[in-house]
């Protein structure tokens, strides 16, 4: 059994042939001072989304996004209900599921040798009551292909946003570096979507607070037999963590380990970190043969920080740009399409009308602050009272804890965390306008 082989070329336009079509209707050979509405920077979840749904509401769109495709390995792919939920007042639920997913109902991990169930989303008021595991590539490729179908979207391709344009206080649009060379795109509202690394929050000024992790993460991929009911868990041993991710004919892990200490676990060699992943997970040592490199092993430093401010004149943070999360429950993308429809929902309709919605963007950070904060403590106090003490053996793993053992037994406790991971907190629905 061999590792999935990395997607060629030739590979990626016969899977998406939308990437590598004629440009979308809107679209012009030239970047060189491009004007419009809408200036998206980012074509992640938060982007692509936002760029959907005022696409939709026939506000002209520009997104801007820096790759020439999708195509990039170990982004989040836990689609969960309350985004499905989202594709289905789109009429766009069906189109969506027929992309490659895996379906996770329930969610179970195995804490010093003891398999216990810990969430149950059977119960869940929406029309999916599973959480999608869908490469991040699917997805994104399904909404921009969705977003085509509106003549005032234009998604630009290997366009990398360097820097803001100004008038006085007010920030009117983006310089881009691209295949056309340094452009200017100036837009009535830029919004960016670009990620936990954003160049445009700190180019804007906004204030950030770091709320620190104590971890980082080994994201890597081990073979297995596709079998029928997904497998997906967390294993928690004293020392060590792992999350399982079943994707099928192949476990998509995540080796949790104390931040910083990256280095120090290469230095230790391969073979040492492969038989510590399987001294964890048993079950994975045979895969673990496939693993033959570093260069299959990458690094995700977790980070949890959040703007105090996510708006300017002309400009809003939205998705990782504006809280960076930890990965803890796969909610970051969820959390990141959240505020793209929140985004939608208050600026859209205005902007489509030709109005100045900069008095609008305050509310844009009201509506999704609460929510950003709320799943952030959560996520802080499951890295510091039980992940961190797990890791440094502080917490010795000698049979679950009284509340997973709860949980375990009690299958009507498992609605709770079924309903914080699934929906989260404020869910979001589409309410923006459909153009006529």
């Amino acid at each position: 059994m061999t590792s999935p082989p990395a997607p060629g070329r030739a590979s990626i336009d016969a899977a998406f042939p939308a990437l590598s079509a004629a440009p979308a209707r809107g679209t012009v050979e030239s970047m060189t001072d491009l004007d419009t509405d809408l200036c998206v920077v980012g074509g992640g979840p938060a982007g692509m989304m936002a760029g959907l749904l005022f696409a939709r509401a026939g506000v002209r769109t520009v997104v801007l996004e820096k790759h020439a495709d999708f195509l990039r390995d170990f982004r989040g792919d836990t689609v969960h209900p309350s985004t499905l939920e989202l594709f289905w007042e789109l009429g766009l639920l069906e189109g969506l599921l027929a992309r490659p997913h895996n379906k996770v109902d329930a969610l179970e991990a195995t804490v010093a040798g003891r398999r216990v169930k810990v969430s149950d989303f059977g119960h869940l008021p929406t029309h999916c009551r599973f959480i999608a595991l869908m490469p991040q590539w699917e997805f994104l490729d399904f909404v921009a292909e969705a977003a085509r179908a509106y003549p005032c979207f234009d998604l630009r391709m290997n366009a990398h946003a360097t820097g803001l344009l100004r008038e006085g206080d007010r920030i009117v649009g983006v310089h881009a570096d691209g295949d056309a060379g340094v452009s200017r795109v100036r837009a009535r509202l830029t919004l960016a979507a670009d990620g936990r690394g954003s160049i445009l929050r700190d180019a804007a000024g906004l204030p950030r607070s770091t709320l620190g992790a104590p971890i980082d993460v080994f994201w890597f991929r081990i073979p297995k037999a596709t079998q029928e009911v997904n497998e997906s868990a967390g294993v928690f041993e004293t020392g060590h963590i792992l999350a399982l991710i079943d994707r099928g004919d192949y476990w998509q892990c995540a080796y949790v380990f104390a931040k910083g200490s990256a280095d120090a676990v290469r230095a230790r060699g391969l073979d040492a970190f492969r038989a510590e992943v399987a001294a964890v997970a048993p079950n994975l040592e045979a895969g673990l043969r496939e693993l033959k490199s570093w260069d299959q092993v990458k690094l995700l430093s977790v980070a949890v920080d959040r703007l105090e401010r996510w708006h300017r004149p002309g400009f809003l943070a939205i998705g990782d740009a504006a809280h960076a999360m930890s990965p803890i429950g796969g909610i970051g993308i969820n959390l990141a399409i959240a505020d793209a429809v929140a985004a939608a929902n208050a600026l859209a309709g205005p902007m489509a009308r030709g109005e100045d919605v900069d008095r609008r963007l305050a509310a844009v950070e009201r509506r999704r602050r609460l929510p950003t904060r709320l799943t952030q403590a959560g996520q802080v106090l499951l890295q510091n009272r039980v992940i961190g003490r797990v890791l440094s053996g502080e917490t010795k793993m000698t049979r679950p804890p009284l509340a997973l053992r709860l949980l375990d037994r009690l299958p009507l406790l498992r609605r709770l965390p079924a309903r914080v991971v699934g929906l989260g907190f404020r869910r979001e629905h589409v309410r923006s306008p459909a153009a006529g």
